[in-house]
């Protein structure tokens, strides 16, 4: 088989999976999926970045408290 050959079989290979996506298990999800507005985005983010601050702010405590409590006791 040259290469010639071979380059058609993955072009139609790409083809068919490319037409069957909206048609598998997860079409109806992709078919229904949207792009979501500016104030939907803006709202993810901001939730987003609270959730991220407020495992940082606990992540620090945690350290802040296994460096110095030690020291206080001891």
């Amino acid at each position: 088989m040259d290469v010639v050959e071979k380059s058609w079989e993955v072009q139609k290979d790409i083809e068919e999976r490319v037409q069957r996506i909206g048609k598998g298990k997860y079409g109806r999800v992709i078919k229904m999926a949207r792009k979501p507005s500016t104030d939907e985005y803006i709202k993810v983010v901001q939730i987003t970045g609270l959730g991220l601050l407020l495992i940082g702010g606990v992540g620090f405590l945690i350290y802040w408290l296994m460096t110095y409590l030690p020291t206080y006791f001891g």
